[in-house]
């Protein structure tokens, strides 16, 4: 896709992953809306990016109920959709209670998938999109403390293969950011947990992770976006845990070529 004077809409975009991603699209030629909590932060990358900044709550499903339709209102219809807000919820699952659970189900699952099937008609009108969600290592790989978070990013990651194939032979494309540990604000929140941390130095020790900075996730994504790449996985290193986690979804697309995914008129 060509990204110049295109319009994308990143969700978590004060801070982190989300500023760079804001940063890289803008470099692109692309009119960012930004999507967040912060309104100060928010407009604060706003302003040294030239995007638009859009106060919302992502884990209030109200806010979140036609949220699409009142950006594309305002600034115009999105090409391309980013969903990279999430919450870590590091901790022992009995010790964590319900509301927790449910908001990081919220805001790392049904977010995404909410405004995935709001973009998609508009989308698919106009003949041209595309939808980047931000995933984790954590979702193929188990770890002490993140059995909530690893989970919400495993659905996210099974939704965006299935979207995928609904998707095979139309004009809206798709891409999964499986990341390791970014060097972020919510890195550090996931090993204040000492299970998880102890976990993550182990890996460390042995070589199977590094850190990964925001930036480089951002230049990646944006290449992704850019060339139809459907997966970005990162630190590198990990690329084969993620091969091997993804083969039996790849088989049945192997097995399921020349299928068609879509309903007859």
């Amino acid at each position: 896709m060509n990204l110049e004077g295109s319009r994308v809409l990143v969700t978590g975009a004060s801070r982190g992953i989300g500023s760079a991603l804001t940063t890289e699209f803008a470099a692109a030629g692309a009119s960012v809306v930004l999507v967040g909590r912060d309104v100060a932060e928010l407009e604060a990358v706003a302003g040294r990016t030239g995007g638009v900044a859009w106060q919302a709550d992502l884990a209030d499903v109200e806010q979140v109920h036609a949220l699409v339709a009142r950006v594309e209102a305002a600034t115009g219809p999105l090409d391309v959709l980013v969903n990279n807000a999430g919450v870590e919820n590091a901790g022992d699952f009995v010790e964590q209670s319900a509301a927790a659970v449910e908001g990081t189900y919220q805001l790392n699952l049904l977010t995404p998938v909410a405004l995935c099937r709001q973009v998609l008609p508009g989308m698919l009108s106009r003949g041209r999109g595309h939808i980047v969600n931000v995933s984790s290592l954590a979702a193929f790989s188990a770890f002490p403390g993140v059995a909530v978070y690893g989970s919400s990013k495993a659905g996210l990651t099974q939704f965006t293969a299935g979207l995928r194939a609904d998707l095979r032979g139309r004009p809206v494309g798709t891409t999964i950011a499986e990341l390791g540990p970014v060097a972020t604000g919510m890195l550090a929140r996931l090993m204040e947990y000492a299970p998880t941390s102890d976990s993550f130095a182990r890996l460390y020790r042995l070589g199977l992770v590094a850190d990964v900075q925001p930036e480089e996730v951002a230049q990646a994504v944006v290449a992704a976006v850019r060339t139809g790449r459907r997966h970005v996985r990162l630190p590198r290193r990990t690329a084969v845990a993620a091969q091997l986690a993804s083969s039996p979804r790849r088989t049945t697309e192997w097995l399921l070529s020349g299928v068609s995914h879509q309903q007859a008129g």
